[in-house]
């Protein structure tokens, strides 16, 4: 492997472990800010149980989301230096406005959500959480910002092979940002609706015989019912979206080799390259062109369209696959249990069984999309503006081959700690053998009262 292979794989596996905890965080701080609220108005304990619970998780995801974003970082400097000397201009301050505006803000008030608790008021406290609710909203705004104009670039200018920033509203608001913002936000908000009923499934079948895990549970359902066909609706946008600007990157998804209309809906094949067939194909006659262009014989352009410039076909193929089996999976999943809710029917364990199951369903959905989204961009770092292969390092292969082996054991060993740690505090909180019951609303609908010290 030489040094330009290599530096991807790195790449792609830092990113591939840090996107996992914002993509909990982001979501997760809003159902604290939920159960915050919820045990504010009615004074019920259980909701503040649950708080207490998920802001420990969040505040573990967090830390290995910054230490995991610092060391993802460092590598724009020694394995893609092109990156940063051609448009360096425009995503040094974006990353700036990141850290100036979102990360000190969650950085400073979530010491407030962990310790404050009986240090400051109530309202001092649930105000530091939907401003660390706000500020992990901001992260995601600014950093997809810079992502969506690496797939949309506008608003700029090239001086000498440097690119320079013309029009900030068009850089930070390019015609791919709305779109991307709005699938990441459901994804996030998707990703941590199976995550918390994963794990507070978990804790009803070990027998926590305590409310907050059911109250935890309900509102994951809730989450996961509403928010599926959103991002359905969502990421059909985005694709046509994507379509306009990026028809390589569909083509590739799609598994279309050449132009056609009435393309066929490839679902299931082995895309063979240098054919350029699908081998083994089951498709469905026209519904691509339906999907893509609304019309049963709309023309979708193909690969061959794009001869040397388009993106490696099988991995965006099967991400894109992946990433749409599990969608629907979660439909289904969430509408099933809410069914049961509705009905008020006892959680069957086959239910919670399959829910614990799927806890981290999320995560396989949210890398599967992202592998489709900086995939499908090759073979450019900036769409038509600068090559992967320009950007990269002159560093030797060993030395990348090193840092590499480095990184891989230790994300190995951080992420089979974490989860372990998430089980060990569920197995914690269901061994705690006082049971909070529920308490009548307006018991404490003021507010206004300190809060009982956070266990450690």
């Amino acid at each position: 492997m030489d040094t330009f292979l290599l530096s991807r794989i790195q790449f792609a596996a830092n990113i591939s472990f840090h996107i996992l905890f914002p993509t909990l965080t982001l979501a997760l701080c809003w159902v604290l800010l939920f159960f915050k609220l919820r045990y504010d108005r009615t004074g019920n304990e259980a909701w503040m149980q649950a708080y207490r619970f998920w802001v420990k998780v969040f505040a573990l995801s967090f830390a290995l989301g910054v230490v995991s974003g610092v060391t993802m970082s460092f590598q724009f400097g020694t394995n893609w230096p092109g990156y940063m000397e051609k448009v360096g201009n425009i995503a040094g301050p974006l990353l700036g406005y990141e850290v100036l505006t979102a990360f000190f803000l969650e950085a400073t008030f979530l010491g407030i959500m962990l310790f404050g608790m009986g240090r400051v008021s109530n309202r001092m406290h649930t105000l530091a959480t939907l401003l660390v609710a706000i500020g992990t909203g901001l992260s995601a705004f600014w950093i997809l910002a810079l992502n969506s104009w690496m797939q949309t670039p506008t608003g700029f200018e090239m001086r000498d092979g440097v690119a320079y920033p013309l029009d900030w509203w068009q850089i930070i608001f390019n015609p791919s940002m709305p779109y991307r913002l709005a699938h990441m936000m459901l994804a996030s908000g998707l990703t941590t609706a199976f995550f918390i009923a994963g794990i507070s499934a978990y804790r009803l079948l070990r027998g926590d015989p305590k409310p907050a895990p059911r109250l935890a549970l309900k509102t994951a359902v809730w989450m996961a019912a509403i928010l599926a066909p959103l991002q359905i609706l969502a990421g059909d946008l985005h694709g046509l979206n994507t379509l306009q600007h990026q028809p390589a990157k569909v083509a590739a998804m799609e598994g279309l080799w050449h132009t056609q209309k009435g393309a066929p809906l490839v679902l299931l094949a082995i895309p063979d390259e240098e054919a350029q067939v699908n081998r083994w194909s089951l498709e469905i006659p026209k519904l691509a062109s339906l999907i893509l262009t609304h019309e049963m014989d709309g023309e979708v352009q193909g690969l061959s369209d794009f001869a040397g410039e388009h993106p490696p076909v099988a991995p965006v193929f099967w991400s894109f696959r992946i990433m749409v089996a599990i969608g629907v999976l979660m439909l289904v999943t969430a509408w099933t249990a809410l069914v049961l809710l509705l009905r008020r029917r006892p959680w069957p364990d086959w239910l919670l069984k399959w829910l614990v199951a799927t806890t981290f369903s999320g995560w396989v959905a949210t890398l599967a999309g992202w592998y489709v989204t900086e995939i499908g961009r090759q073979p450019y770092l900036v769409q038509n503006l600068l090559l992967t292969a320009d950007a990269v390092t002159t560093v030797a292969p060993v030395n990348v081959a090193l840092s590499l082996t480095l990184y891989l054991s230790l994300y190995s060993v951080l992420i089979i700690a974490y989860i372990r740690t998430l089980f060990v505090m569920a197995n914690r909180a269901v061994k705690l053998e006082q049971e909070i019951p529920e308490q009548p609303a307006g018991s404490n609908s003021s507010g206004a009262g300190p809060h009982p010290q956070m266990s450690s």
